[in-house]
């Protein structure tokens, strides 16, 4: 029997390697909801491709076309419940799949997660979800894939240490001075992926790399003491870990989406898979120390994991509000992470019990206010 796949975020660079997926095996898995934010005319070519699939538009400000089934936020979190999903590919970028992500845990669906946000912001909470409707929460991150099958492979108890590869972006080796210089269509040219603008600038800054430390901690229960970053330039060793003996073990592929995506969708079976395969005729590896005094970004992300419960939440909301003004040309490269500091910095220690999602989104509110605050008063007003 053919498993029921829906894709949200289907028009961005998950989505697609998603759907590349779909259409080279179709005897293995049948489409049943595709979603965008914008981009209806492109999702209505999928309604074409895949007639029986349903389809959803969140934005509802803008005049969508008749033959979308549903539409808006609402609309979204109706169709998912509506879609019946064996598993649902969750590649929408930021916060805002976090409350999809939510919706396809309470409708039954294994999770099949692109979204480091969900459990950046949430992961106390889509835990208890998972468990408490049979659901299963598989990670498509490149990193924590690896992770996932190393764990698989050696079981949890044996495991002492995670160890997460970056890449290192384009401006691994740039000078403080020369950081200063960088414009939004430098950052966006990532030397061994293709991703969207927001994960690219991520990956520039390693604020992705501190998302995915906060997710990995959330995603497999270590500590912050326990979860290493190192990095590798090449993009073929996506993690590795270190055993109790000392033995390292990695996972090593192409850089492919495709290759983890492959491997959520038919978990917990396993089959060749034609994505990431590696010549080693060609191959060459090296690993360098990770320097956050120019990347403090990642300094930042074990600093929110470290720290009060709200932190990584206002990490995450004024990372959003930096990228989105440094890529239209608001704020340097290097305001970056000193707009997300002072969010952190004026975080409460104490704050709400985050013990439903609306405590969590209005955290979440607060934190892009305060940044956004930050940018009108200190960046463009008296500094």
């Amino acid at each position: 029997m053919k498993k029921k796949v829906a894709v949200l975020g289907a028009t961005g660079s998950i989505g697609k390697s998603t759907l590349d997926i779909l259409r080279n095996e179709k005897n293995l898995f049948e489409p049943v909801l595709f979603s965008s934010h914008r981009k209806g005319e492109e999702i209505l070519s999928l309604k074409k491709e895949f007639p029986s699939a349903l389809i959803a538009l969140t934005d509802d400000k803008s005049p969508a076309p008749a033959e979308i089934d549903f539409l808006g936020k609402e609309g979204l979190l109706k169709a998912i419940a509506a879609a019946k999903a064996d598993i649902t590919v969750n590649g929408i970028a930021g916060a805002a799949g976090l409350e999809p992500s939510i919706a396809v845990l309470k409708a039954g669906s294994d999770l099949a997660l692109a979204n480091k946000e969900t459990v950046v912001m949430a992961g106390h909470i889509i835990f208890d979800l998972a468990s408490e409707n049979n659901a299963h929460i598989i990670p498509v991150d490149s990193e924590h894939s690896a992770v996932f099958k190393l764990f698989e492979a050696h079981g949890k108890n044996n495991i002492s240490e995670i160890i997460l590869t970056a890449s290192g972006g384009p401006f691994r080796n740039h000078s403080m001075e020369e950081l200063k210089a960088v414009r939004p269509e430098d950052a966006l040219k990532h030397p061994t992926w293709n991703m969207g603008p927001k994960i690219t600038i991520d990956s520039a800054t390693l604020a992705n790399k501190g998302l995915e430390v906060i997710e990995a901690a959330g995603l497999f229960g270590f500590p912050p003491e326990k979860i290493k970053v190192v990095l590798h330039p090449q993009s073929i060793v996506h993690s590795m870990i270190r055993l109790k003996d000392g033995a390292v073990y990695s996972q090593m592929s192409k850089p492919d989406m495709r290759l983890p995506i492959h491997e959520a969708l038919i978990w917990p079976g396993a089959e060749y898979s034609p994505y990431g395969v590696l010549d080693f005729n060609s191959l060459s590896l090296n690993f360098e120390n990770c320097d956050v005094s120019r990347f403090p970004m990642l300094a930042l992300a074990y600093e929110a994991l470290k720290g009060a419960p709200l932190l990584p939440i206002a990490y995450n909301a004024a990372n959003e509000v930096a990228v989105h003004c440094f890529l239209e040309g608001k704020i340097g490269f290097l305001e970056i992470p000193r707009l997300v500091g002072y969010v952190m910095e004026k975080s409460p220690v104490n704050g709400e019990e985050l013990s439903t999602i609306e405590t969590i989104l209005e955290q979440d509110r607060k934190a892009r206010d305060m940044a956004k605050y930050f940018i009108n008063e200190k960046i463009n007003g008296s500094t």
